[in-house]
């Protein structure tokens, strides 16, 4: 698919050549500093070694003083409390932290994860009926809940009381809770409000042990799960959730707890497999946000997708590595189910778009078959999104309704294009580019209809071309390993502070560039009108250019700088996004 390239607009000179000077840096990485808003040494400072100091206190968050006061009494007066949230990585590492940081101090309580298929998304009414039939008299509500107006008033007429910690957009009327927790809220003054559902959980423990004087070391053993959540639920990296996310990558790889290690074990990225076994467990390089996201976020999630999220909470809960290993397996077997599902699920729409004239023909991909495994459905979204590029939603039916998950493209808002639709909606909930959804099947025709004509009303040309998003256009000869060495220093990356894509024009092959394993090419480029050394790259698939380039043809790449390990060695190599000829 022919992609856009964009190349961002530079820093202001006098801004970046200043800050090149007080840095002592190069003029390139001055520039990334400047586009990313880091205008001063200090916040240069403050971005490259973020300081937990500089975490925000959590009683500016709304109602957090009345969340507080609530599970004090809870305490005081020995009621059950009962910590519940969604069955995604977001929801059950929020439930993970909150639970056992309860535990610690408080014997009386449980948790409780929602059956994706009997109960959906969200608080459900099976959940409260639990928690009245069991004793609970207070739910703390983690990732779900801003919109359970209906569910929260069942409850106060059972006298059961709720604190919801939620970072999804609220609706139109507020939940009658105890406290709401949610920094999307309108009439939030909190300073940052790109927290995950888990970051939330963290706030309101740093607001306990605050309040209660309890150490914040005591609670930086969490900072792991918070990462995790952040990585997986695509929260923007920047502000607080940097702090968190930097915190807690550091923790992961020196000091991971049993669950992680026994995730980490079927992942192919510890040195030795015999080390996991004697607690003595080493990485085979630092693990980065992409590998929570790839490699750990898929094996937690799978759980609620194939069986039940309670074995994913279980899992990061384990306080030892002998007990995680063995849920570790059985969480594992449900990624695989899940793998092997999604495929078939994916391919399975695929045929249906190719034969459908009316969806080959449209702005966006709306698509239904009831026998589709609810679990796989957000996954199979995301991969048309990426075969068709266009909004997309993907649904099934469950319990009498036709539910699923929509994705989205950048730069076009699809909770917006829901949100236009929700006459015919029964729930609905999400983020600019993912959502959730449900609607009666008599409806199904009707919404579909509506959506195609609320994206053909926004959405631009532009927005159906995938686009690069290029930093700065630099030459071979700027990358060395101190340029690297700092370059490594904007980690960790993700929304908001993408790993920095670069542009050099007018390279050549080198003569030394060659196919692999069918469908790559192992670059060697070089820059003949600034004569520098040959620099090696890799481009995934995208053999169809290797013609051209073994032609000797001028061409420009687009790429990360990463470093390359093969036989003992490290080198510095350009992992190529794109090739265009000139």
């Amino acid at each position: 698919m022919e992609k856009r390239w964009v190349l961002k607009e530079k820093g202001d000179f006098e801004t970046v050549t200043k800050l090149q000077n007080e840095l002592t840096i190069d003029i390139h990485l001055a520039n990334l500093l400047v586009q990313r808003g880091i205008r001063t040494f200090e916040e240069a400072k403050s971005f490259f070694r973020p300081q937990l100091t500089d975490l925000h206190d959590p009683f500016l968050m709304k109602d957090m003083d009345l969340a507080i006061d609530r599970i004090e009494k809870a305490i005081h007066n020995k009621e059950k409390i009962l910590v519940y949230g969604d069955y995604d990585v977001d929801g059950t590492s929020a439930v993970a932290l909150v639970y056992s940081f309860i535990k610690e101090y408080y014997n009386e309580v449980d948790f409780y994860i929602p059956d994706r298929y009997s109960e959906g998304y969200g608080i459900s009414y099976k959940g409260i009926d639990f928690a009245k039939e069991n004793g609970f008299t207070l739910i703390i509500a983690l990732d779900c809940g801003i919109k359970a107006v209906q569910q929260i008033d069942y409850a106060n007429e059972r006298q059961i009381d709720f604190i919801i910690g939620d970072h999804h957009r609220p609706g139109e009327n507020i939940p009658k809770a105890i406290a709401v927790l949610d920094p999307k809220r309108l009439d939030s003054e909190y300073p940052y409000d790109e927290l995950s559902g888990c970051g939330i959980g963290f706030k309101l423990i740093q607001a306990y042990s605050q309040k209660n004087n309890i150490d914040f070391s005591k609670i930086e053993k969490y900072l792991d799960l918070v990462a995790i959540s952040i990585a997986s639920d695509i929260v923007p990296i920047t502000g607080e959730n940097r702090i968190l996310a930097y915190y807690g990558l550091k923790l992961i790889n020196s000091k991971p707890r049993p669950g992680i290690e026994a995730v980490l074990k079927f992942s192919n990225v510890c040195k030795n497999e015999e080390s996991i076994d004697d607690g003595n467990f080493f990485f085979k390089r630092e693990l980065s946000i992409n590998d929570l996201v790839f490699l750990i976020s898929p094996r937690i999630n799978a759980a609620g997708r194939m069986e039940t999220g309670r074995s994913s909470v279980e899992l990061l809960n384990c306080d030892s590595i002998e007990k995680a290993l063995k849920v570790g397996e059985l969480v594992n077997n449900n990624n695989i189910d899940r793998k092997s599902l999604d495929s078939f699920t994916t391919q399975q729409a695929i045929e249906f778009i190719k034969s459908d004239e009316f969806l080959q023909s449209s702005k966006s991909t709306v698509i239904f078959n009831p026998e589709w495994h609810k679990g796989v459905i957000g996954i199979v979204a995301s991969r048309l999104t990426e075969e068709y590029y266009r909004p997309t939603i993907v649904l099934t039916q469950s319990n009498g309704l036709i539910t699923g998950s929509a994705r989205s493209v950048k730069d076009f808002d699809i909770y917006d294009a829901i949100e236009a639709c929700s006459d015919l909606l029964e729930h609905f909930g999400g983020h600019k580019y993912a959502a959730g959804l449900s609607l009666k099947p008599e409806n199904f025709e009707k919404f579909r209809m509506k959506f195609e004509a609320e994206v053909a009303k926004s959405l631009t040309e532009n927005m159906l071309t995938p686009e690069i998003e290029i930093d700065d256009n630099i030459q071979l000869k700027d990358i060395n390993s101190k340029f690297y060495n700092i370059l490594k220093q904007f980690a960790p990356f993700g929304p908001g502070n993408m790993s920095p894509i670069f542009l050099t024009d007018n390279v050549k092959d080198a003569g030394y560039s060659k196919v692999v394993g069918n469908n790559h090419i192992k670059l060697s480029v070089i820059s003949p009108d600034v004569s520098s050394y040959p620099f090696s790259g890799i481009a995934f698939q995208q053999a169809q250019s290797f013609t051209y380039i073994q032609k000797g043809f001028p061409f420009s790449i687009c790429y990360h700088i990463e470093e390359n390990e093969w036989n003992g060695k490290t080198s510095l190599q350009l992992n190529v996004k794109d090739i265009k000829f000139e």
